[in-house]
């Protein structure tokens, strides 16, 4: 099992916890890139993949690397939409 296959296994059981380095890891394994959008972007990125043609939006967490427990859910139903999740 890869990294990346344990962090959506992770992030399938919905943990009380859940880094912004490992949602980085996950969607990059998934073909997600990263979208910063500029210096007035303050803490809202975006992931995209021209793959399945999909947009994710959040906010980094901040000061601390933890993402909320709606920012989770958001980003389980998010992948789950798109077939990663079953």
């Amino acid at each position: 099992m890869t990294k990346s296959d344990k962090l959506l296994q992770k992030l399938s059981s919905k943990p009380k916890t859940f880094k912004y380095n490992e949602l980085r890891k996950l969607l990059s394994a998934l073909g997600y890139d990263e979208i910063v959008t500029g210096n007035t972007s303050g803490s809202r990125v975006a992931f995209y993949t021209t793959k399945k043609d999909h947009l994710i939006r959040l906010h980094k967490p901040h000061p601390g690397n933890e993402l909320k427990k709606y920012q989770i859910d958001l980003i389980y139903n998010e992948l789950k939409s798109q077939g990663y999740i079953e």
